[in-house]
């Protein structure tokens, strides 16, 4: 059994700390209710980590401070 979400229709974003680099950035996927799923761009095909929204606002409230 898995609990990964269903992706293909996610609309993913740049860091905005890319740098204006075409391919060496994370993104972040805005469109799952509850969950962040995370890619590196340069393999927006390869594998990808989920984190819960909470988690994750807890991730960069950390890096922000």
């Amino acid at each position: 059994m898995t609990n990964t979400p269903d992706l293909t229709t996610a609309v993913w974003r740049k860091s905005s700390y890319s740098d204006g680099g075409d391919n060496n950035c994370v993104e972040i996927a805005e469109n799952c209710p509850g969950t962040v799923p995370v890619r590196d761009s340069k393999l927006s095909a390869g594998p990808v980590i989920v984190f819960g929204a909470g988690s994750w606002s807890s991730f960069v409230a950390g890096v922000k401070g």
